[in-house]
């Protein structure tokens, strides 16, 4: 199932619904990139209107490891040319829908990137913000590249050994343990509820998502909306 999708002349992304036989609760993916067109962001608000409760990415906290880490795609936005915004709650919120955040905080995304070769970890610090130059001066064509797609499961070699990075697996594992039991403790609260649940997360996060709600809960994508996430010009 394709979650973000690449071609020569776009990015979108798959609003995906999930529902289970007999639960009346609806969980509903929105699978986020960090940089888009402020169209797509305005597209996100106004479906989160109709959600009853967001769940909602955010690492809680600051730190100079994190802040560099960011460079990499707060640098593209600033051009003005390059017609792009930064993802922030100001954007995506719509007011009255109850939101939670289960994410980690700062001090904790930072334990889990060291965990890497110490080797890894100073080269990630040194390579995200020159990542971000790189972008900001390319432009929104430096999002038309296959490796930006986003599947539940790799279907090519080059995606099964990006699945497996390391770097990866560092950044966002902890997260995805937390997201799931926040999912399962609402699940488990308010399944009876006729309700819909949004997932506000970013798209790597999407795979663990969709895989932990059918092999936990039983519930199966059963709608997908595309959503333009950018055109380049």
């Amino acid at each position: 199932m394709q979650i973000i999708e690449v071609t020569g002349y776009a990015v979108r992304s798959a609003v995906i619904t999930m529902r289970r036989k007999g639960t009346p609760l609806e969980f509903v993916i929105f699978p986020m990139l960090h940089v888009a067109s402020p169209t797509f962001y305005s597209q996100v608000r106004l479906r989160l209107r109709d959600c009853d409760l967001i769940v909602l990415e955010g690492i809680r906290g600051r730190s100079v490891g994190v802040s560099a880490l960011t460079l990499a795609y707060r640098f593209a936005p600033r051009r003005k040319r390059n017609g792009l915004q930064e993802q922030h709650a100001g954007l995506l919120l719509p007011e009255g829908v109850p939101i939670i955040n289960p994410d980690v905080t700062a001090a904790e995304a930072i334990e889990d990137l060291k965990t890497l070769p110490r080797w890894m970890y100073l080269l990630l610090m040194v390579v995200a913000p020159v990542m971000g130059l790189v972008f900001a001066l390319r432009g929104p064509r430096a999002f038309l590249d296959e490796d930006m797609e986003v599947e539940d499961l790799p279907s090519t070699p080059r995606a099964e050994m990006m699945a497996d990075d390391p770097v990866e697996r560092a950044m966002i594992g902890r997260r995805d343990q937390r997201l799931l039991a926040a999912l399962g403790e609402i699940y488990a609260e308010r399944g009876e509820e006729r309700i819909r649940v949004a997932i506000v997360y970013g798209a790597g996060h999407v795979p663990a998502v969709v895989t932990g709600l059918r092999d936990r809960y039983g519930y199966r994508p059963r709608e997908a909306e595309w959503l333009t996430v950018l055109i380049p010009a």
